[in-house]
């Protein structure tokens, strides 16, 4: 299902970090088989040395790696945790395997992310024993499907890149092959196989070359194709589209093979086929509802897929209402069963690992439906059984702020932050509470500078403070700041921070532009450093 985040990071790298969904829960015949059976012998890596290890067991046992990017509080990480990661015959498949376990706050984690161009938790990407990717596994599809896609790398073995390469040249590729790329988890590639701007176009070029192979492949691609092309980029209106959409949110089979692009993509693809309101729209709309019902009620995808559905069907109704409106004109009817979806989740869930990872998912459809008293109530609930509260506070902080209660949004950020652990996720979460501190409460100087002061200290005693997720977040907190001052009104705590700054960057190292990076922090736009 799709994943609503509220983190304290741009709403941009929230739409992306978005797309990683959460898996299926696995039957219980797997959970019963796992509780008796050791689980995933995973690796843990924290730098380049652990890496090296590990592809040169590869290369003595022939065993491919699989590579599994996570953190702590992620919430997809946690239904992993609680769902795939426990199947038998994930464990099974495994032992084929050399599993690596990256946990995003060890000390060389952000080096190693920017080594693979992983930025989204979680990212997990199979290798031949040699290092070439082989593909990226994606998180929005049910277990049994990540099982199945995982079993094609290791059949095929070819990079994804040649196959794509081959692909775009015309030349002809295996069903598997096909099904690969239709699989392929484009969302966390982070661009590296195509920027994001042309994903649209090669994922319908790739649609239309894979026609006659592989039906159910093709279909995937022109789904993602059309959620792909949101906001009017990309596909345009086509009646032939409009057809496959319509085949296969009538079809129980299809639309249940496709349950990951339909949950995910509604709003988008809505959107594309039907840019105007009107009789077409709303055709469409009615079939979608349909369709997402039915996947709702199916027992045999997870709480997170059911929720994902429902989600959906939100997203719908919401679609020609701002973004901004916190009190949407409901069906009764659909406000209730948010409502007691939400409640029938906190009710019945005790799996540590499994609320993590819908709870704050329940809290978001809550607050998009206009029951934010039932949102709050959820998260505040659910903190004492939560292991990283912190990132339910931070959702607390932004309910509080849309709700324009700016004095208890900044105590939600402030324990947030205070109560964060391990080194990205601090960063991650202190240029939350610096953003919001510079926009909700731009007089209080002393506040910021303190804060803003305490991250850099932070930063300056971890070496991957200037790669990949810490780099973003540090980003943030000099953008807020030179946001802030742009009046010139703050120039002496800048100028402060700004010689405590220049006290780090001297030590930073010089490689892969870390020390650029930290030069730049507090650089205003047109400005030399």
């Amino acid at each position: 299902m799709k994943l609503y985040l509220s983190t304290p990071r741009t709403a941009t790298a929230a739409a992306a970090l978005s797309l990683a969904a959460l898996f299926c829960q696995a039957p219980t015949v797997h959970a019963a088989a796992a509780a008796t059976s050791p689980g995933v012998a995973w690796q843990a890596a924290s730098a380049d040395a652990d890496i090296e290890k590990a592809f040169a067991q590869a290369r003595a046992e022939k065993k491919p790696v699989l590579l599994y990017w996570g953190a702590k509080w992620c919430p997809p990480c946690n239904q992993l945790k609680a769902t795939l990661f426990n199947r038998q015959d994930f464990i099974e498949q495994t032992q084929a395997i050399v599993p690596v376990h990256i946990d995003g706050d060890s000390p060389g984690a952000q080096k190693l992310g920017t080594r693979f161009k992983v930025r989204g938790y979680p990212t997990m990407i199979l290798f031949s024993a040699d290092g070439r990717e082989i593909t990226r596994l994606p998180g929005e599809i049910d277990a049994p499907q990540v099982i199945k896609v995982l079993q094609l790398g290791l059949a095929g073995g070819r990079p994804v890149g040649d196959v794509l390469a081959d692909a775009k040249a015309g030349k002809k590729l295996s069903a598997n092959e096909w099904r690969l790329l239709g699989f392929y988890s484009w969302e966390t590639g982070e661009s590296q196989l195509v920027p994001a701007a042309e994903l649209p176009a090669l994922l319908a070029q790739l649609a239309a070359a894979s026609q006659g192979v592989d039906a159910e492949t093709t279909t995937r691609l022109w789904l993602k194709a059309l959620s792909a092309s949101n906001e009017g980029k990309g596909l345009k209106p086509d009646a032939k589209l409009a057809d496959l959409v319509h085949g296969v949110l009538v079809s129980p089979a299809e639309s249940r093979a496709q349950m990951d692009v339909l949950t995910n993509g509604a709003a988008d693809i809505v959107k594309t086929l039907t840019p105007e309101a009107g009789a077409a729209r709303t055709k469409l709309l009615g079939e979608f509802e349909v369709a997402l019902k039915r996947l709702e009620a199916d027992t045999g995808l997870s709480r997170a897929d059911r929720l994902g559905a429902l989600g959906a069907r939100l997203d719908l109704a919401r679609l020609d209402t701002a973004k901004t409106e916190l009190h949407p004109k409901l069906s009764p009817a659909l406000v209730k069963e948010v409502k007691e979806a939400a409640a029938k989740a906190d009710r019945e869930i005790t799996d540590g690992y499994e609320r993590q990872a819908v709870i704050s998912s329940a809290a978001y459809l809550l607050g998009q439906a206009g029951q934010w008293k039932d949102s709050d109530d959820l998260l505040k609930s659910s903190l004492a059984k939560s292991h990283s509260p912190y990132y339910l506070m931070s959702q607390l902080g932004g309910n509080a702020k849309k709700q324009g209660r700016k004095d208890e949004a900044l105590r939600w950020y402030e324990e947030s932050f205070n109560k964060s652990e391990g080194p990205a996720t601090r960063l991650q979460w202190g240029s939350g509470y610096v953003a919001a501190l510079t926009e909700l409460a731009p007089q209080d100087t002393a506040r910021i500078e303190k804060t803003a002061a305490q991250l850099l200290s932070e930063a300056a005693q971890d070496k991957g403070s200037f790669y990949e997720r810490s780099a973003r977040s540090l980003q943030k907190v000099g953008s807020s700041l030179v946001k802030w001052n742009a009046d010139g009104k703050h120039d002496a705590s800048i100028a402060r921070l700004k010689t405590q700054l220049d006290g780090i960057c001297t030590k930073v190292d010089t490689a892969d532009k870390q020390r650029a990076t930290c030069e730049s922090l507090l650089k205003a736009p047109g400005k030399k450093a």
